[in-house]
This record gives structure tokens, sequence and C-alpha cells, in this order.
């Protein structure tokens, strides 16, 4: 890992921007929000723009609401500037949605920092490791090892987040004694657990949970009961008063069927289809998703395709499910 460079580049540089992928979560805005404390350490000039909104249930990371939502009149001119652009959380432009266009046409220099499979290569400087459970656990090493800023309970705070979220609670298998001694060292600095995962799961909009209902009731079996998926429409939002966001760990209910090694689910874009995967064991659910040109990890992967026949791809995606069972 290049953190030195990294260093280098914050320190020498005065203007930043910073940004993540469409429809944010927890890894993403606490992995955005930590380097925000750290360049604000360092007085720099900062800027954080995202494509999505913010999630009603991460809002509590950005207390100084400093997260702006994408308006290209507003926007794009900053990004003809000099300085910095760091994207945190995804190695692909195409995530950022209508933001794409201006990264890649921007003169700016570019940070990945992130923990994906697959980089798509935009950056001057990759700080990519898919062994880390987090992309905020990255920083947190960029933090310790480096010494560039003495962390403290903000950054704390977003760590934490991104890392509790991103091994499913320190459930996942890619959670290890390293994961837990980050975890002590960030509640010596201040973090209280239960007031975190009660901000992020359990304050939800009644909507939500709704949502949630109508989900669990699609739920379906291939025929050897080790593939369960789920669908959501844009019908299922509008009654329901729901957002994409709010659709953020659905698909996790699937691998909690008994047998069930492949968890999906589709959800209906307005002008195509969302599938996110996750898996259990070596079961590779990132090949899979990459087979339809998308990505992610071992046991968690998804995928976005555009004006598809939406009916047609499902069956080809649970056809193609079915290459990466136990036999």
């Amino acid at each position: 890992m290049k953190f030195g460079e990294l260093k280098k580049l914050l320190e020498e540089n005065n203007n930043f921007i910073i940004t993540t992928h469409v429809n944010p979560d927890a890894d993403a805005i606490g992995s955005e929000m930590a380097v925000y404390y750290i360049l604000k350490k360092l007085n720099k000039s900062i800027r954080i723009i995202n494509y999505s909104e913010t999630p009603y249930f991460l809002q509590f990371l950005d207390k100084e609401k400093k997260i702006e939502q994408y308006e290209p009149s507003h926007h794009d001119k900053l990004f003809s500037e000099k300085g910095v652009i760091i994207v945190v959380d995804m190695n692909q432009l195409s995530r950022t949605v209508k933001m794409e266009n201006v990264l890649k046409n921007s003169s700016m220099e570019k940070v990945c920092i992130d923990h994906h499979q697959n980089p798509e290569g935009f950056e001057n400087l990759q700080i990519i490791d898919s062994e880390y459970t987090s992309t905020g656990e990255i920083i947190y090493d960029f933090i310790t090892q480096t010494g560039i800023v003495e962390p403290d309970y903000d950054i704390a705070v977003q760590i934490y987040s991104a890392i509790v979220t991103d091994t499913g609670s320190f459930k996942y298998n890619r959670t290890s004694s390293k994961t837990f001694r980050i975890a002590a060292e960030l509640l010596d600095l201040g973090v209280k657990p239960h007031l975190i995962l009660d901000k992020i799961y359990d304050e939800n909009n009644l909507s939500k949970n709704r949502l949630l209902g109508r989900a669990l009731n699609s739920m379906n079996l291939s025929a050897d009961n080790k593939i369960c998926y789920m669908e959501i429409t844009r019908k299922d939002l509008s009654e329901t008063g729901a957002s994409e966001a709010e659709l953020d760990g659905f698909v996790n209910y699937c691998l909690s069927v008994q047998g069930v090694e492949i968890g999906i689910l589709f959800f209906e874009l307005a002008e195509g289809l969302k599938v996110s995967f996750r898996s259990k064991g070596e079961v590779n659910v990132s090949q899979l998703a990459g087979e339809f040109g998308g990505g992610g990890h071992i046991n968690a992967a998804g995928l976005r395709i555009y004006n598809p026949d939406s009916n047609n791809y499902k069956l080809k995606i649970l056809e193609s499910a079915q290459k990466y069972t136990s036999k």
C-alpha cells in the first residue's frame, strides 16, 4: 500500500474534493467523513460531493452537514480547479452515475481508496486492497501507520461505523483478530457501539419496514434450495413510500434460509435492474456478478444493468448462479 505517497499528496495540496458511490452505505459515508476530518486537521479546503443524498439513518455521521448533493450547474466548475479528487469505497466511476463524465474529464489528481476487486484504473494513486474488511479499515491503517494526524473521537465514530457495517456486525468471514483489535482501539477513543448500531439499524422509518415485508414476501427458492432470491419493484417503493437506500441489507435475509448458499435481490430501476448478491463460504458471487458487468467481493457483490429485458436477465442470472453452488 502506498501510504507514504498518499500522506505526501495530502500534505502538499490544499484543495480537495471527496466523493463516493451512488446510494452510499456506512462504509462510504464513514470513509468520506474520516478523510474529511484528516484534511480538516491539516487545515485544507474540502468539499464532499455525492451523487445521492445521504440516507436518513446515516446522517448522524455528517453532523457538520458537509456533504453536498451533486448539482451540475453548481459543482461542475469545481472539478476544473487545481487540486485532488479522493474517491472512496468504489473503483468504477460508473458508480457515480451522472458524475462519471465530469470525474473522468477532470484534470485534478485522482486518488482511489477502496477494498473492492477489479479496479477500473482511473486514478493517479491507487490505495486498494481487497483483503481489508472495509475502506474504513484502510483509512485507519493509513492514519496509524503514517501518523499523519492523531486519531480522535470524530474519526473513530466514522471508522467504527464503516467497519461494523461492512463486517455484518463482525460476523462475515473476513473478520479477523485484527478487526477486533482495531474496534477495541476505537472504543478506547470514546466510541459507544450501541449508539452507532441504534442509529444505523434501529431507527427505521415505517416505510422501510413495510418495504422489508414486501421483500420477504417475494422470496423464492431454486429447485435445489441453494439459491434464494427476492424482488422489489418501483411500485413497491411507491406504495410503501420507501427509498432505494432503504433496501440496504435486505438481501442478507436470503442467507438466513436453511441450506441457502447464494442470496439475490432484484430491484427494478426506473431504467433497468439493480442486482445484489450475497453468499456463504467460498461461493464467489463476485465472479457471478462479473459475468454481467458487475463486481465486488467473494461473498458480496452487485451490478446495475440499464435498459434490460428484466425478466430475461433475471432468468439468465439465476441460471448462471447454479454454476457457483456446491454440488
